[in-house]
């Protein structure tokens, strides 16, 4: 075997090296430090703090005053009234919304122009417009008759018993709501792989059945966080229903603040805490629906606030642990 000139092959083992000799030595990772974020947080409390002491010092939200409203029979009854039209709208708001979403995914023409028609002319009008419009309807149609179109009347309904106050406002927001929840719920349902939709056609599944066990658990994913927004905009846009004489939460503090015109800016934020405990409330049941219906969607389902509590704890006694060992 021929080797190159110049090259030694040295078969004698190496010298051990000496920094090698023991095990290595643990050493703790250092986060990259980040002095702009630092700073922006800083800032950002500092503000927060000022905004926090200006609320609660500043003599003119009348805290004491707040205190005296927050709970009276007054507002708790209008809060009520609110609740009722609320979930009835938003009921009969999403039953309507599935209508005519599927009106809008039929293959019959005339469905589809006429879910298109409704969803077009509620979404462009105004709820107020709506609202104010059906608490007039008596003086355009006195009685409501059901029979043969153009012919005799089965039976008669007279409108100003029929619609009272809190039929009107029903009837508005969930017209409203189901224009706004029929693009909610198509929007979901193209959401769905069409995979899935052949997959079921080629099993030879009754369409009913594909669309209840099929087609809406995967669409909900979808449906979910938008219609809560949705929902979230029905509670806040309950306030209008003041308009057609309906004393909700807002209507009654508008009410006693037309009573006792000193009290305005602590009744109104009454209402204010109100609609934040109602919209949180709301907020934290979408967080546990949209949890139960990712199920087989993620490899993990997102943490509780309890967990992350738990989690948060746990981290802060091993980081606790770790300084102390170091």
């Amino acid at each position: 075997m021929s080797e190159s000139p110049g090259a030694a092959v040295s078969l004698a083992p190496s010298p051990p090296d000496e920094t090698a000799a023991g095990p290595p030595r643990a050493q703790r990772v250092l986060p990259l430090r980040r002095p702009g974020r630092w700073i922006a947080t800083a800032v950002v409390l500092v503000l927060m703090a000022q905004f926090v002491h200006g609320l609660v010092s500043n003599p003119f939200y009348q805290w004491d005053r707040f205190t005296y409203w927050f709970l009276r029979p007054t507002l708790l009854d209008g809060l009520l009234i609110t609740l009722e039209v609320t979930a009835f709208s938003a009921v009969l708001g999403l039953l309507g919304g599935i209508l005519l979403a599927l009106a809008r995914l039929s293959q019959s023409p005339v469905l589809r122009g006429l879910s298109w028609i409704y969803v077009w002319a509620l979404r462009s009008i105004p709820l107020i417009v709506v609202l104010i419009f059906l608490y007039n309807f008596g003086a355009l149609y006195r009685t409501l008759s059901i029979g043969v179109p153009f012919g005799p009347a089965f039976f008669t309904f007279d409108e100003s018993r029929l619609a009272t106050d809190m039929v009107v406002a029903v009837v508005g927001l969930s017209l409203n709501e189901a224009a706004y929840a029929a693009e909610v719920v198509r929007g979901g349902i193209l959401s769905v792989d069409q995979g899935q939709h052949e997959a079921a056609a080629a099993l030879g599944l009754p369409r009913s059945y594909q669309f209840k066990r099929i087609v809406l658990p995967q669409a909900l994913r979808s449906i979910i966080p938008h219609y809560v927004n949705q929902l979230i905009g029905l509670i806040k846009g309950t306030s209008l229903v003041f308009y057609v004489s309906l004393l909700d939460l807002f209507g009654s503090a508008q009410t006693m603040g037309s009573t006792y015109p000193g009290d305005i800016v602590p009744l109104l934020l009454v209402v204010t805490v109100w609609y934040l405990i109602l919209t949180s409330l709301v907020s934290v049941v979408q967080f546990y629906v949209e949890r139960h219906y990712a199920r087989g969607a993620t490899r993990s389902l997102p943490p509780t606030p309890f967990q992350k509590l738990r989690n948060g704890l746990h981290d802060l006694r091993e980081r606790a642990r770790e300084e102390a060992a170091v």
